[in-house]
């Protein structure tokens, strides 16, 4: 085994929704223990670890076709396996993997408000009642009138 661990994080919806329990996914090697992944976040992210539960995932098994000439081979065959370690970090202490996807949504809600406040503001001037405005006669009211 070598002295570094590799810690690639998972970044999807289900990873964002656990984040905010302090719970960060992470795909490691399957040959690395709980103890060493605990101390590579802490070591990489100056981080205190509460507890880390991993998982093994089987390949989904695929089939490959190659042609080869005139010939088709079918093949079956599997994607990788993989091993994802949950890692849940003590009170106050995060990671700064989703804070891009925070401030976009801050930046969204901020142009929101700004929208919604200005369309209260053209609706209350356009429920006012305009006065003093006269408008002009069209042709056919004018004709009208001359008729009369």
């Amino acid at each position: 085994m070598s002295k570094t661990i590799t810690l690639r994080p998972r970044l999807n919806e289900k990873t964002y929704a656990l984040s905010n329990s302090r719970v960060y996914v992470f795909e490691v090697d399957k040959n690395v223990n709980k103890h060493s992944i605990a101390r590579a976040v802490e070591a990489q992210f100056e981080v205190k670890v509460q507890s880390v539960n991993t998982t093994n995932i089987s390949g989904k098994a695929k089939r490959i076709i190659s042609l080869n000439g005139k010939r088709m081979v079918n093949a079956d065959g599997n994607r990788n396996d993989i091993r994802k370690a949950y890692v849940t970090l003590e009170d106050g202490h995060s990671l700064p993997f989703f804070n891009a996807v925070e401030e976009a949504e801050q930046k969204q809600d901020a142009i929101q408000e700004k929208v919604d406040k200005a369309v209260t503001k053209q609706a209350a001037k356009d429920s006012k009642p305009k006065r003093g405005l006269h408008l002009p006669l069209t042709k056919k009211s004018a004709d009208d009138k001359e008729t009369k």
